[in-house]
């Protein structure tokens, strides 16, 4: 009997999170991590360098976002299939709060993926909803302390919600179905409609994306992009706000990377223009370029980091990032608040770059993986700060 109660004790003791390995305060700058497995989430201090590894039960973490002042971490948690759930928690992993309030369906048949801080509080997120054998996902938002969920959008089939970086506008891409055009995989331009007296064709329909944009206090939206065929993927806000990064692709996996200025019915611009493969896209700090990993670009099979000029044809003019560093297999490149450090992927790696001195330190085998590392904000002062 004594047997079993340790057991369970034990047992008790590895579903509650485990705090820091250390009783330092982090100093920041600070990288959010998950960890390969999906057990954990490190923060790595690079003041310090050091790690503070948490864990929150026996559920698949995922983490996404620091608060506006870095002092908590925002995360979702997942038991295997079921659909993740929104939480954040104090750096040391304390006072883990739910995010979301929804009443209007049954646990498990609701969930949220994709959210987002912004800098003025709100956290916008996807609302993925299960009824019967449809699934819905709309673009809604919660506030900083969380509660019952608004929502900015109403087809059901929207994604990748983006805050600007001064949080008064949000980028996401919402899907519509078209006709399949020449074959199954991409629309085309027209498809032909039945001569007169001949019975209507059954068709395939093809989901496709374009990017949308709303604002902080859903007063104002408005289609960003409105391409007849193709989709449309990852938006991403230039620093400065004026303008939104994307990628294209009139089929699957045929990418080219554009750009277009935040306004209704705006023209966008094309700057690529032979079909590659886009893994992730970002801005550099100052607005002037975007950074892409692609791959089969330029006639190199394997991702590199590319350097995407605002003007002139990327397929000539686009320059190899950090050549002079050899970064392999390059992927979710991230640049710190203050744009002097770049942590990227490489062959899985995590690599943390001082532009400056061109330093370059691979972190911690935890850290090895297939996601982006997350900055803490420009406003994180320290854990000794913190409430």
């Amino acid at each position: 009997m004594m047997k079993r109660f340790f057991l369970l004790a034990i047992v008790s003791l590895l579903a509650l999170p485990v705090f820091a390995q250390t009783t330092l305060p982090l100093t920041g700058p600070l990288l959010a991590i998950n960890t390969v497995d999906q057990n954990a989430i490190l923060l790595y201090d690079m003041a310090n360098d050091s790690y503070r590894e948490l864990h929150f039960g026996n559920r698949d973490h995922f983490v996404w976002d620091f608060s506006p002042d870095g002092c908590r971490i925002l995360f979702t948690l997942a038991d295997g299939t079921q659909l993740p759930t929104l939480y954040s928690a104090k750096l040391d992993g304390s006072d883990q709060q739910p995010m979301v309030e929804y009443t209007d369906a049954p646990v498990g048949e609701w969930g949220v993926w994709e959210p987002d801080w912004s800098p003025t509080g709100k956290i916008a997120f996807t609302m993925i909803r299960n009824d019967a054998d449809e699934r819905t996902t709309h673009i809604a938002w919660v506030p900083a302390e969380g509660g019952a969920p608004e929502f900015y959008s109403v087809t059901g089939s929207e994604y990748t919600p983006i805050w600007s970086n001064d949080g008064q506008w949000l980028v996401y891409v919402s899907y519509s179905e078209r006709v399949a055009g020449a074959n199954v995989f991409a629309t085309a331009v027209p498809t032909s409609e039945p001569a007169p007296g001949q019975a209507e064709v059954q068709v395939s329909l093809l989901n496709e994306a374009d990017a949308w944009v709303v604002s902080a206090d859903g007063e104002t939206k408005y289609a960003l992009t409105n391409f007849p065929t193709g989709s449309v993927s990852m938006p991403r806000w230039s620093p400065d706000g004026e303008l939104v990064g994307f990628v294209f692709s009139p089929s699957g996996n045929n990418d080219t990377v554009w750009m277009i200025a935040n306004q209704a019915n705006s023209i966008p611009t094309q700057l690529s223009f032979q079909w590659h493969l886009a893994l992730d896209l970002t801005w550099l700090p100052d607005s002037t370029a975007m950074i892409g990993a692609l791959r089969d670009f330029k006639g190199v099979t394997a991702n590199l980091l590319y350097q995407v000029p605002l003007v002139g044809n990327a397929d000539e003019v686009a320059t190899q990032y950090l050549s002079e560093l050899s970064l392999s297999h390059a992927d979710y490149p991230r640049f710190s608040p203050d744009g002097r450090y770049l942590v990227t992927r490489s062959a899985y790696e995590l690599m943390l770059i001082d532009l400056q001195t061109r330093q370059v330190t691979s972190l911690d085998s935890r850290t090895l993986g297939n996601t982006p590392a997350i900055w803490s904000p420009e406003a994180f002062a320290g854990e000794a700060a913190c409430d």
